[in-house]
């Protein structure tokens, strides 16, 4: 007789990974991840918490894009993580138009053509955005093990969080769970 198992895997798509205080790792530590995707294959996403001292409109100049909005160019840019950083990725809500995305899940796609940064540009873009260099991914199972480790918390995603333009969104991501940042220990248990 072959039984197949029913176990069902993680799916953390739509969530956030917060980064625990004692992260090790740089790239991450102190980090808020959104998981556009998290499937049997992997995941992918982009750090939301960490601005870089490049504004919008640095990356318009080196497009060679015109900008006719000045405040449009003063949002920043941020270190979507450590895969491919020279690349940009603009995180937009999936209901308003569609752009060449290269991945999207039901609230959030995440685009890369140069089609939506000209329309940023122009202020015919997104209403929320971030713009992201790089992004995070992780490989099969990968995630599994590092939750298994303490490294992330995790909470369905709040996307006003995302889009927030305060320096809150850890703290935010957190109070979701209920947790005080102040409060928060690096060390962990497991039942």
């Amino acid at each position: 007789m072959n039984i197949e198992s029913t176990e069902r895997t993680l799916d953390l798509t739509g969530h956030f990974l917060i980064a625990m205080p004692d992260m090790g790792d740089p790239v991450f530590s102190g980090t808020v991840t959104y998981l556009l995707v998290h499937d049997d294959d992997g995941a992918l996403g982009v750090i939301i918490n960490r601005p870089l001292e490049v504004e919008l409109q640095e990356v318009f100049k080196a497009a060679q894009i015109e900008t006719y909005e000045p405040d449009v160019g003063e949002l920043p840019v941020y270190h979507g993580g450590p895969v491919t950083p020279e690349q940009g990725f603009i995180l937009h809500r999936r209901r308003e138009r569609s752009w060449s995305s290269a991945i999207t899940n039901d609230e959030l796609s995440l685009t890369t053509s140069r089609d939506i940064l000209v329309d940023i540009a122009s202020k015919n873009g997104p209403e929320e955005y971030l713009f992201c260099l790089g992004y995070s991914g992780w490989t099969k199972g990968q995630i599994e093990e590092e939750l298994k480790t303490n490294a992330w918390l995790t909470v369905k995603a709040d996307i006003d969080i995302i889009f927030s333009p305060n320096s809150e969104k850890y703290s935010q991501a957190l109070k979701q769970l209920g947790i005080d940042q102040a409060v928060l220990s690096g060390q962990g248990g497991q039942a």
